[in-house]
């Protein structure tokens, strides 16, 4: 008998029994596996993949068609976990027709359970539209990398009264609007409790304490994978990075000086 997917109303219960909801980055089939497999509650394919694995220096340059590629591959090793395809920059922006039309095509051509978009009330509308055709969004509140250039670094969020007092409007107006979690992102752990305490749904944070609802972080900082830089907020579980330089140099020591292939790799 196949496990039971975990649906939205599967965290909201989560939050309510005090239960912590778990979230990691995959972008391909073989870690959403490992994912799905250690039982993860949450899998976002997020457009964090542009810096990680695309070469890009943000995830501005990241386009629906390589999301949808990521997405799909992630999708067919998954059976439990809820799924999130995060809508990249300019894909839900320009309009709320193709906003619809992109978010449709994660459930569509994807496989995905629900989409991702960054911004407060100035997506407010877009988002009920969204949800209004069937699909599932969940929100994104302070520091919102797509809008680097706006903001003008990575800097904390929500540190002064007044950008507090507005994100937290913008969480209820989220939550009004229909969302069913938000990420907090890098922003003061007494704000970030502060909001998970005065709405209904599910926080997930990164680098916002330890009273959100749930956590993610990016699955190649933590195994210590991606090695340009650590952010404060990501704890590092593992250095897999260094290992597979060593057994990349391990290997080709050994073609060079003919120890690779043995006798019992050959035929």
């Amino acid at each position: 008998m196949a496990e039971k997917k975990l649906t939205t109303s599967d965290l909201v219960e989560m939050k309510k029994k005090g239960e912590k909801i778990t979230m990691l980055t995959a972008y391909d089939c073989l870690m959403a596996s490992q994912l799905d497999d250690c039982g993860i509650d949450l899998i976002l394919v997020g457009d964090s993949v542009g810096n990680v694995l695309l070469g890009y220096e943000n995830t501005i340059p990241v386009t629906m068609d390589e999301m949808i590629h990521h997405c799909r591959a992630v999708t067919r090793g998954v059976k439990r976990a809820m799924v999130v395809g995060d809508m990249p920059f300019m894909s839900y922006q320009a309009s709320e027709e193709e906003a619809v039309r992109n978010a449709g095509r994660f459930l569509k051509e994807a496989g995905a359970e629900a989409v991702k978009l960054e911004g407060g009330k100035e997506v407010s509308k877009t988002i009920k539209i969204i949800v209004g055709s069937g699909i599932p969004v969940m929100g994104h509140l302070g520091l919102t990398p797509q809008s680097i250039y706006k903001f003008g670094g990575y800097g904390v969020r929500g540190k002064d009264e007044e950008q507090a007092s507005k994100m937290l409007e913008d969480a209820r107006g989220l939550e009004e609007a229909g969302v069913f979690s938000i990420v907090l992102e890098k922003i003061p752990a007494k704000l970030a409790k502060k909001i998970t305490r005065e709405i209904n749904i599910p926080t997930i944070g990164i680098g916002a304490g330890v009273d959100c609802d749930g956590q993610v972080l990016v699955t190649h900082d933590m195994l210590g994978l991606f090695e340009k830089f650590k952010p404060k907020f990501s704890k590092r579980y593992a250095e897999v990075g260094k290992e597979m330089k060593e057994c990349y140099r391990k290997y080709i020591e050994e073609v060079k000086n003919k120890v690779f292939p043995a006798e019992e790799h050959s035929y």
